[in-house]
């Protein structure tokens, strides 16, 4: 496992994270407790030292912190939800309506309860909207926390497809890290967020990666998922033969088989500098050990990434297909 600077943190944290949003049984269906457990022990056992979870993710909270009191150097974040409970942040809104500083110090000790824990490493904001900077008073609570010993260090998780949504706030100095969906589809990231957080030495932590599974290749025009699972919809309509076709192109392109594209798709994200860790969603020992193989120190050739930029699929999957145009 290759290890990496969380921005100006001081904190070193594995380039293949652990996304624990799936082991939750929130929204992802088919997670077996018992499973998760296993796929987190052998994450850490193979390197991984950084977990993400969040208040929203049903009993992940729970599940992480019972297996992580054995593992007290794993770097631990978490995250508040808005107190609207409205994802992705929409425009106009005053951050006392999102994020006043009672909802996110009564939201932490939620966490801290339900993990065991006696603090965070990192605090995240579940959305953000830079209409928030220097208003309401979040970042008065957030220093308060820190003083406090219960948060270390504070970031957000920006708004899906909004990287330029965050850049005010990567230019204030008042935030440690940002997590931001990148991948293969979505390169808008490299264009202005990434180069302002390696300037201001904020830390980065991809998320979706392997965009809720279209990048791994298993999604194809025949794909089903269960009733209540939401890549029922992410993948819903002709989504999956979208998907299935856009894969087929890009693996002819690089010359892979397609059991090679989430490797590869990985790869392209960690190549770039500005990123500290990537947290992919492993609920299974499978996945865990196929992922930080991906950890190995080599990275894309130069065509390579070349053949990947020539793909870009700038897309929102997150809204329904009935709700877009």
């Amino acid at each position: 496992m290759e290890y990496r600077q969380l921005g100006r943190t001081g904190l070193t944290v594995s380039e293949i994270g652990y996304g624990a949003w799936g082991i939750g049984g929130s929204m992802w269906l088919g997670a077996r407790e018992d499973d998760s457990v296993a796929a987190l022990h052998r994450a850490i056992e193979l390197g991984v030292n950084f977990v993400d979870t969040a208040r929203g993710y049903g009993e992940s909270e729970r599940i992480v912190g019972s297996v992580l009191k054995d593992h007290p150097d794993v770097l631990v974040a978490t995250k508040v939800p808005p107190k609207n409970y409205v994802w992705p942040a929409p425009g106009g809104l005053h951050p006392d309506e999102t994020f006043p500083g009672d909802h996110i110090r009564q939201s932490l000790e939620t966490s801290l309860a339900a993990s065991g824990r006696e603090a965070f490493d990192l605090l995240q904001l579940h959305v953000w909207s830079d209409e928030w900077v220097g208003r309401g008073d979040w970042l008065e609570t957030v220093a308060d926390l820190r003083q406090e010993g219960k948060i270390r260090f504070f970031g957000v998780s920006v708004n899906d497809y909004q990287p330029e949504n965050a850049l005010e706030l990567v230019r204030s100095g008042t935030v440690d890290t940002v997590q931001v969906i990148y991948n293969a589809w979505h390169q808008q990231p490299a264009e202005q967020l990434l180069p302002a957080c390696a300037e201001h030495g904020v830390g980065v932590i991809v998320r979706v990666a392997l965009d809720e599974g279209g990048l791994t290749g298993r999604v194809t025009a025949g794909s089903t998922f269960p009733d209540g699972d939401f890549r029922a919809t992410y993948f819903g309509g002709d989504r999956r033969a979208q998907v299935e076709q856009h894969v087929e192109a890009l693996v002819a392109d690089l010359g892979i088989g397609t059991d090679e594209l989430p490797d590869l798709a990985l790869r392209y994200v960690l190549d770039h500098p500005a990123v500290s860790t990537v947290i992919a969603g492993m609920r299974t020992v499978r996945n865990v050990e196929r992922n930080a193989a991906t950890s190995d120190g080599a990275r894309l050739t130069a065509e390579q990434r070349s053949v990947v930029e020539r793909h870009r699929w700038e897309r929102n999957f997150y809204v329904a297909p009935s709700d877009q145009d």
